[in-house]
Parts: C-alpha cells; sequence; structure tokens
C-alpha cells in the first residue's frame, strides 16, 4: 500500500496517485476516463456545494461531503495530469506568471 509523506509537495500527491492507482487497478483508465469520471465528481460537488448553501437537492442525489467531493476532483486531477506527465507545481507556477499579468477587473 503506498505511504503519503506527512508533509507532502504537490509532487509527492502526484506520486501517490500514481502508485495507488496500480494498487488499485486504476492505472489502465484513459486520460478520457480520467476526465469522465472527473466529470461526475464535479456534478456531485456542486450538489454538495448547493447543499452547503442551503438551497433544495434531491434528496436521493448521491454525493459526499464537500470535502470529500473536492478531494475526488483533485485525485482525478492528479491522475490526469500524470498521463499527461504535466508536473502540476509547474504548471501552476508558470500559469501564476501569466496571472499576475492580467488586469482583473468586476463585470459592470
Amino acid at each position: 500500500m503506498p505511504k503519503l509523506k506527512s508533509k507532502p509537495t504537490l509532487k509527492d500527491f502526484q506520486q501517490y496517485i500514481t502508485e495507488m492507482e496500480i494498487e488499485r487497478g486504476f492505472d489502465q483508465q484513459s486520460a478520457r476516463d480520467k476526465c469522465l469520471l472527473m466529470g461526475e465528481e464535479v456534478g456531485e460537488l456542486f450538489k454538495a456545494v448547493r447543499k452547503a448553501e442551503g438551497l433544495a437537492i434531491d434528496q436521493h442525489s448521491k454525493f459526499e461531503n464537500l470535502s470529500g467531493e473536492l478531494a475526488d476532483i483533485f485525485i482525478y486531477l492528479c491522475a490526469i495530469a500524470n498521463r499527461y506527465e504535466v508536473n502540476l507545481e509547474e504548471a501552476f507556477r508558470q500559469k501564476e506568471i501569466i496571472n499576475e499579468k492580467r488586469v482583473w477587473k468586476q463585470a459592470e
């Protein structure tokens, strides 16, 4: 069983997901499969947010709590990044360089 460090980096999470998928037999799923599965989890996250915000939801809807749904999405995000050999920490840093140069303003 893979072990995650007590203070993991993003790279550590990505490595853990790789090992976990092999152990659980999910390593043969394609990036497309992972995207579709993550899409389902995003829908479940939206239901959890609706519940947290006090909006009406179908009592038979399937979803976990908000933190569980966010964790599921994070797992799929790491899995997709791993399939394309994307270092998420580096991708994040590079994207923030671009975002820092943008001018953000409220819609009128």
